[in-house]
């Protein structure tokens, strides 16, 4: 994960810029470099050196005046390298990045609809100024801003534009920017022809797919491991890069001390299939203490990504000071995909099917961002097969109603996809799901509750929810803390968030006032 910065003003200058940059140097720890290609504009990276590691992939890149920053993953740039070197391009490093400048020159915006890539790029183009875009999911994160005299910023995370900029926006995911408007040019979401076709032409599909996804994304200069949680998606995604790779690989998972649940099945899987396994452990202390932490590098205060995060975050912490890994593949958007266990209350195929375009078109906000910022602040740096855009593409234009839970078995085209060939122990394949939060154990939630509860005791709570907003008012005394450290952060930029992330309160069974799957009526096995 590394850091872009671009400004083009002159209500800050290049000392408050150094400074400002000292909040994300975690991101990319290894380089630094401010370029000046013009009056008052400033291109600044800072670099987590993956593909390429040595200093010619350092950024930004230039060519012919034109300038490039970029913060991702192109899938296929070496094909696509030798296709640019054949027609005149010359490549000065090996970094996968440099391929954005040229397919720039080549084909303008275009160029993004093009791209099979998880990334956030800002290009200086001396004719049209800064321009900028972002991946159709939104894996890379990029925000925006503008000055007191209305001149715009770019950067990776919101804490480097708030001190210049009095409002602070995510860049949308599958827009580019460019001379001053915001263009769609991939909506991840939208479906323009459904699939339909047997169980066995669907799961064999997924099964191809998605182990393409997990192919593409072993390919690194530097040492590769997995997070494994003992849930359906990690464990898949390790099962995959085993069989691809043909040699053990390294898997890390984490859970309370007192009543982890996921960790037993983590190294049930990890046993399964031989690889180097970590299991980490967490206490209630460690969780109360962390928590400013992981509110100020995530830039939210929804209740779910927080939860969500405090474990994330420790693993990722302990595999920083203790590994030399550099990238961790990870099972985000799965449940976006396939469904989550308050999808199986959608009353309608049409009705699962709204739910989960609106989840994908929000993954920005919630799982994506914990997953960048839980490992970027940890100096590695994630990748997600689940988001990969041929597979998540295909998934969603599946017939909606062949992704409901008709069997009781949530997400049954997935674990269908990979029942035969002994992908995983029957036991991981067809468990129930536990969400993360409540999988590290429920004593975790329970903590933290506790200790807002005390915390806030004696006071009015209800007259404090009243001094926010409507949208993403608190409700509860974990949420009016999470509210409260969020605000000391990011004073008032609430609007970076959709809301908080519960389940569909329009369904039966799901108008419930706790984002945790604990509350819901098949949560069943889930938790055990």
């Amino acid at each position: 994960m590394c850091t872009v910065f671009a400004y083009s003003g002159s209500a800050i200058g290049l000392p408050q810029i150094r400074k400002i940059l000292e909040r994300t140097q975690r991101r990319g720890p290894d380089a630094e470099r401010i370029l000046t290609p013009a009056e008052n504009l400033y291109l600044a990276f800072q670099r987590l050196s993956i593909m390429g590691p040595d200093e010619r992939g350092m950024q930004p890149f230039e060519y012919k005046g034109t300038y490039s920053i970029t913060n991702g993953e192109i899938y296929g740039f070496r094909a696509i390298r030798k296709k640019l070197e054949t027609e005149g391009y010359e490549f000065h490093s090996d970094s996968d990045c440099e391929t954005i400048l040229y397919l720039y020159e080549k084909y303008k915006e275009r160029m993004f609809a093009l791209l099979d890539a998880e990334y956030a790029t800002v290009i200086y183009d001396k004719e049209h100024g800064l321009i900028a875009a972002r991946d159709p999911i939104g894996i890379r994160p990029l925000f925006y801003g503008h000055d007191k005299d209305g001149m715009i910023a770019f950067a990776s995370e919101a804490c480097l534009l708030t001190p210049f900029c009095s409002e602070v926006r995510p860049f949308p995911p599958g827009y580019y920017y460019k001379n001053g408007k915001f263009i769609c040019y991939r909506d991840i979401s939208e479906v323009k022809e459904y699939t339909y076709g047997s169980i066995e032409e669907v799961t064999k599909k997924i099964r191809e797919k998605l182990v393409n996804a997990v192919s593409k994304r072993l390919d690194s200069d530097t040492p590769v491991a997995f997070l494994l949680s003992g849930g359906l998606d990690s464990s898949l995604v390790c099962s995959i890069a085993t069989r691809i790779l043909k040699k053990p690989i390294r898997t890390f998972s984490i859970g309370m001390d007192k009543d982890p649940i996921d960790s037993k099945y983590a190294e049930r899987t990890a046993e399964f299939l031989g690889s180097e396994h970590t299991n980490v452990t967490m206490t209630a202390d460690e969780v109360i203490n962390v928590l400013p932490d992981v509110i100020n590098a995530l830039g939210t205060y929804d209740i779910t990504t927080i939860r969500a995060s405090i474990g994330m975050y420790l693993l990722c912490s302990f595999i920083h000071e203790h590994t030399d890994v550099r990238v961790l593949l990870t099972g985000e958007v799965s449940d976006e995909l396939f469904g989550y266990k308050y999808t199986d209350f959608a009353p309608s195929p049409e009705e699962f099917e709204k739910e989960s375009q609106k989840r994908v078109r929000e993954l920005y906000a919630y799982d994506v961002l914990r997953a960048d910022r839980c490992i970027a602040d940890n100096s590695l740096e994630a990748r997600v097969p689940f988001g990969d855009l041929d597979f998540a593409s295909y998934v969603l234009s599946i017939d909606p109603d062949m992704k409901m839970n008709h069997s009781g078995h949530g997400k049954y085209l997935l674990r269908k996809a990979f029942e035969d060939g002994g992908w995983l122990p029957e036991d991981i394949l067809w468990r129930d799901k536990a969400a993360f939060s409540d999988a590290v154990g429920h004593s975790m939630v329970d903590d933290l509750k506790e200790y807002a509860e005390k915390f806030y005791e004696g006071r009015n709570l209800e007259e404090e929810y009243r001094k926010y907003p409507e949208n993403g008012r608190p409700f509860t005394p974990e949420s009016l803390l999470y509210r409260e450290i969020f605000e000391r952060f990011y004073p008032g930029q609430y609007k970076m968030i959709p809301g908080f992330w519960m389940p569909n309160s329009n369904w039966p069974g799901c108008n419930v006032t706790d984002p945790s799957a604990r509350v819901l009526s098949n949560y069943g096995s889930s938790g055990v």
